[in-house]
């Protein structure tokens, strides 16, 4: 009767022991990323609203500028809802990693608020963080772990001894755009396993597979309270020179900071093999309300103190010009 009884609690505990450890693998990723698992905020009556949606690893960064709008604007509440498969016409605002077709563009209003890098990561204790978390990645070896390249010459490529899965986005989304374009691929032509949902999905991926390898942009990296690395996770170093080797002075990926700084201090020349993007706003040209572009021209004159603080880029001053000029004309 005794191991009847025992049975069950063993199990009882054991599945206990699995929702808490699911749940902190949850809360340590939400904590990371700036995201988390509430509920939609609903808007107060009689305020006006402005909806947002869009990529989420810009949440965090998007969230600290509505913050800080309100305190000029309190008049105003600004919404991000994760859009899922709702209608993107629904939103006012959309908020994007990648440039969509002409056809789609004709009839939006873009704003270029900051750029985000994307840089190759491993599980910290996979054996291609052990092997190349020191050594590096120069371009032939970053095509050779991540890409389908039938023009590919066997011969001439390197034995890679240690177990790894590449994993990358199932959907179409701006970093797996921006990562494959950059090395002249496209996003069908990335190895492994596809994930379903975003890119704080891909860094779940990797905390649960000692083999895992895969892309993230800098603001799911790096964690947002430390400005470190997520533990769990190794930043792979690129060859950001060229010269086919990866140098000490290319290994600086221990802090946030330090790698901001040092991208944005760098010419195109010495930044190769980091892919980089625009992260822009849109709204739509004839429908956009004058809060929505009145809060879009405060980030383009406020926002900019935050990016490097959440690891985004600053835009080029062309680029913020552009909405400047169109959109000066329709703000109340």
């Amino acid at each position: 009767m005794k191991s009847l009884i025992a049975l069950p609690l063993v199990l009882f505990v054991f599945a206990s022991s699995a929702v808490r450890s699911q749940q902190d693998l949850t809360a340590s990723i939400n904590k990371a990323s700036g995201t988390s698992s509430t509920a939609t905020i609903q808007p107060k009556k009689n305020q006006q609203v402005v909806r947002i949606t869009g990529v989420r690893f810009a949440y965090p960064l998007v969230q600290q500028w509505i913050d800080d709008f309100n305190k000029e604007h309190p008049d105003v509440q600004i919404i991000i809802e994760a859009r899922g498969s709702t209608d993107p016409s629904q939103y006012e605002i959309l908020i994007e990693a990648y440039e969509h077709a002409e056809e789609f563009r004709k009839d939006r209003e873009y704003a270029y608020i900051g750029r985000y890098a994307v840089l190759p990561v491993a599980n910290s204790k996979s054996g291609i963080a052990k092997l190349y978390g020191d050594k590096g990645l120069d371009r032939d070896l970053i095509v050779q772990l991540f890409f389908h390249d039938i023009y590919a010459d066997k011969e001439k490529q390197k034995e890679i001894k240690v177990p790894f899965t590449v994993y990358t986005r199932l959907q179409k989304a701006g970093a797996p755009i921006t990562f494959s374009h950059y090395f002249g691929f496209e996003q069908k032509d990335v190895k492994g396993k596809s994930i379903a949902g975003a890119d704080e999905h891909i860094l779940k991926a990797l905390l649960r597979d000692t083999t895992g390898l895969s892309y993230l942009p800098l603001s799911l990296i790096y964690d947002q309270e430390t400005k470190k690395q997520v533990e769990g996770i190794t930043v792979l170093p690129v060859d950001l020179n060229g010269n086919g080797k990866v140098n000490d002075d290319e290994k600086f990926y221990d802090d946030l900071a330090t790698v901001t700084k040092r991208f944005e201090e760098s010419s195109s020349k010495d930044l190769n093999n980091v892919p980089v993007e625009y992260l822009h706003f849109s709204l739509d040209k004839k429908s956009a309300s004058p809060d929505a572009i009145a809060f879009v021209k405060w980030v383009i004159d406020n926002g900019e103190k935050n990016l490097q603080d959440f690891g985004y880029l600053k835009p080029e001053i062309e680029k913020k010009d552009k909405f400047e000029l169109s959109a000066s004309k329709r703000i109340k």
